[in-house]
């Protein structure tokens, strides 16, 4: 039998003390280089957004790579980058944590009109209610203490 596998993430991340500083006139060429940072690992971006102070990425994951080895690239790669870049100069750095959710292929275009919308929805919902909701959502154990750094 060969080796079959349908793997749909959604990561979130945010930056360093959610920071606003993923400036808007620039945040496509920040999605371009982190989608190319996901294609080189062999996984399939579907849709990138976010807000100035964090991201949420829909992809697929190759089963050759670790969920996270995949944050840890596309982190450390995207830093590096945006330094250079000089594009975000109040970029400081991102959150340590992620979250990291998985996607049913039902609910695969469900996902990819939310993040298409973020910045819509985030005029209703905060960061930090929506992280906490996702949380919830996924059944994933949390002390709210340890939540943001």
């Amino acid at each position: 039998m060969g080796n079959f596998k349908q793997i749909y993430l959604q990561l979130v991340f945010g930056t360093k003390h959610r920071e606003p500083v993923i400036l808007e006139e620039h945040e496509k060429e920040l999605y371009k280089y982190i989608w190319g940072i996901i294609n080189k690992k062999g996984c399939k971006l579907y849709r990138i957004n976010g807000m100035p102070d964090h991201i949420h990425i829909f992809s697929d994951l190759h089963p050759s790579i670790s969920l996270h080895n995949i944050v840890k690239d596309i982190k450390i790669a995207s830093n590096i980058w945006i330094k250079e870049s000089g594009l975000f100069p109040d970029f400081k750095a991102w959150q340590k944590g992620y979250g990291a959710f998985t996607v049913q292929h039902s609910g695969k275009d469900v996902m990819i009109d939310y993040l298409i919308n973020q910045k819509e929805h985030h005029k209703i919902e905060t960061f930090e209610d929506e992280f906490v909701r996702l949380l919830i959502d996924h059944g994933v154990a949390f002390n709210p203490k340890f939540l943001f750094d």
